[in-house]
């Protein structure tokens, strides 16, 4: 009955409101590309023969290399269907991966003569003019958001979202529009919460007072259902706009007092007829979900800004993880959230709230989640305890929240010179001078350590139970660093053989391994990154040998760079800012959009990473030019609603 019951009011609800269908980004994919101008340079005169000097040897024919076919281009029309080989194609030119050094090379001309092809055909040189903010899909809260709301909404901190289904991630990350579906028995589990909520939150006195807006007596009846009404209204009316973020749509409040009426006709208390009408804005879509309204939405041409309630939401969610404070409210009722922003972003930076940035940005990026799953090989790594792994993930917390809190340069993740540690983790990196299980700040030597690729807790989870993991290592980097991640393995190419077959150190069996052709191409790029951690055991401790065999660090990247060792590697990794800042940008508009990154958003990562170079690469920069983007800020009708 109670699921029959919430159903009826989550269909009556949306109904009423009138909430937009669900829509996926990826429906928008080629809407930019349809009203692209072709680039000046042809790409079947000029771009296609240099391809084919270059690059159809290896992704042409009936098997090209990795599955990534440029031979069935042969003209502009065929090439501007599909922007995103291109960009991929001028990521890989401009970081020198391609082609690889045994394959002639083409000269720093002919590299800018392809990219500045794929900037125009991506709408590089037409972004004033060619805008598409794109349009993301109507989000539930997911379980981290729900608890924080909720305590942020009652003033209970209780986690009642602990026993709800695990949130599904896509593109890295569990706030994603398209994959948080809501699913029969996590509608039960809202139910079910919400009676818990209202039941605890009204026998906690500073919750009661929150909900009764600061006066308990309104509860008191007098016997006159006009001031019982009125009191309803009240407590209703201020609670309601703070679930559903915004100020009440004509009739919502009515029909929530109209559950108080219900219980009173029924001979019930006001009590439990204000309960009752809790419990319903509580399993509203519009408390579950983060609704944002479309003046057209069949029309993917209508772009416009979202209303100062949404923009205040995005913000609070963006950063806190949570509903947007009486001070956001305040701004956005006064129409003054826009041109206010960047004192807002600063200010929610330095609110103890923005550790939600840390678990659920930081933690999902450098994919610190699955830290509580490894389960290193006790024979191999006997000093790896539950102590060791907490202190592993804490120093990782504490270095991010440092470069955001202190405003660093975001090249601090690359390499730095502190981190944070105790004792535990102080000794298993040979570090001596720390003692207790406080986390302090410890200066570093210059040298292996420093940064995010040296830190345990990356190591660990980049290793496998009895041994390193160079391909994993190179893979972390190269999607997490670089953002140039590989495409995946082929179909039928074995794993790595252990010493059954393949003989000689990790590093010599590896390279036995690869010189299969169907594996050479990708773990050319990823190898030799790797190969630069192999100083570092299975879970970040320092070695010199792997077992008889001594530690051979070096590698040679594809653009042909040497280097040996950590240092050595994070220092090409730095020198490659550019590469990062776009990663790094890409992945903080993914979170904070809550949608995957499409060609027409090339032009606002352009600007952020610019902004970031201008500005010595702030943390600040970067969240202030996300929350300001279009994308951020603005969306669009969808193509092909009906």
């Amino acid at each position: 009955m109670r699921m029959l019951c919430g159903l009826l009011l989550l269909g009556l609800a949306a109904e009423q409101a009138g909430l937009p269908n669900a829509v996926s980004a990826g429906d928008a994919r080629n809407t930019a590309a349809a009203g692209k101008v072709v680039p000046p340079t042809s790409f079947g005169k000029q771009i296609q023969p240099l391809l084919a000097r270059y690059c159809i040897k290896c992704h042409g024919g009936a098997k090209p290399k990795s599955d990534f076919a440029l031979d069935i281009y042969k003209d502009d029309a065929a090439a501007l269907k599909d922007l995103n080989v291109w960009d991929k194609v001028a990521q890989r030119l401009r970081a020198g991966e391609m082609p690889p050094q045994r394959r002639p090379q083409p000269t720093k001309e002919e590299v800018q003569q392809i990219t500045r092809w794929v900037d125009a055909a991506l709408g590089t040189a037409d972004c004033l003019s060619k805008k598409d903010p794109g349009r993301v899909t109507i989000r539930r809260l997911n379980r981290a958001e729900y608890n924080n709301t909720i305590r942020d909404l009652v003033g209970i901190d209780f986690h009642p979202a602990e026993d709800f289904p695990a949130d599904d991630v896509g593109y890295g990350f569990d706030n994603m529009g398209d994959v948080l579906s809501l699913s029969p028995l996590l509608f039960e589990k809202y139910l079910a919460a919400a009676e818990t909520i209202v039941d605890r939150a009204l026998a906690d006195a500073a919750a009661r007072r929150r909900i009764l807006i600061g006066r308990p007596a309104d509860f008191k009846s007098d016997g006159s259902g006009t001031a019982e009404e009125k009191c309803a209204r009240k407590i209703l009316e201020s609670f309601a706009r703070r679930a559903y973020r915004r100020p009440l749509h004509p009739g919502e409040l009515d029909r929530l007092v109209s559950f108080v009426q219900l219980a009173r006709s029924n001979a019930d208390s006001l009590d439990n007829g204000i309960r009752l009408a809790l419990g319903a804005i509580l399993t509203s879509p519009h408390f579950l979900f983060r609704v944002e309204q479309d003046r057209r939405p069949s029309d993917p041409t209508a772009i416009h800004p979202i209303s100062d309630f949404e923009l205040a939401t995005r913000l609070s969610y963006f950063l806190w993880s949570t509903m947007p404070d009486e001070e956001l409210f305040r701004q956005a009722q006064q129409h003054e959230l826009r041109k206010n922003l960047d004192g807002q972003v600063r200010r929610m930076l330095h609110d103890s709230k923005v550790r939600a940035l840390t678990d659920n940005f930081a933690d999902q990026w450098l994919q610190l989640r699955n830290l509580k799953n490894m389960s290193p090989d006790p024979g191999h790594y006997p000093a790896f305890d539950p102590a060791l792994r907490a202190a592993m993930q804490q120093e990782t917390e504490l270095f991010f929240e440092a470069v955001l809190r202190e405003d660093r340069s975001i090249l601090d993740f690359i390499d730095a010179d502190f981190t944070y540690l105790n004792e535990r983790l102080a000794r298993h990196y040979g570090i001596a001078g720390v003692t207790g299980d406080a986390f302090r700040r410890v200066q570093l030597p210059p040298g292996a350590r420093g940064g995010l690729v040296t830190q345990a807790s990356v190591l660990t989870i980049t290793s496998n139970p009895t041994r390193t993991s160079p391909v994993k290592r190179g893979k972390w980097i190269l999607e997490n660093i670089l953002g140039t991640p590989p495409p995946p393995p082929p179909p039928d190419v074995p794993e790595l053989k252990e010493e059954k077959v393949l003989t000689g150190s990790l590093r010599q069996r590896m390279e036995q391994h690869r010189a299969n052709p169907l594996c050479a191409s990708c773990h050319e790029r990823m190898d030799p990154l790797g190969f630069g951690l192999e100083n570092f055991d299975g879970i970040g401790g320092w070695r010199e040998r792997e077992g008889k065999f001594p530690i051979d660090a070096s590698g040679t990247l594809l653009g042909g760079q040497t280097f040996n060792g950590p240092a050595e590697l994070k220092s090409i990794l730095k020198g490659r800012q550019e590469a990062f800042s776009r990663c790094l940008t890409e992945k903080m508009l993914t979170y904070a959009l809550g949608r995957g990154m499409e060609p027409y958003d090339k032009c606002t990562v352009d600007r952020i990473v610019a902004a970031l170079a201008k500005n010595d690469h702030k943390f600040s920069t970067l969240i202030v030019e996300v929350v300001k983007s279009e994308p951020f800020q603005m969306r669009r009708g969808k193509k092909g609603d009906k």
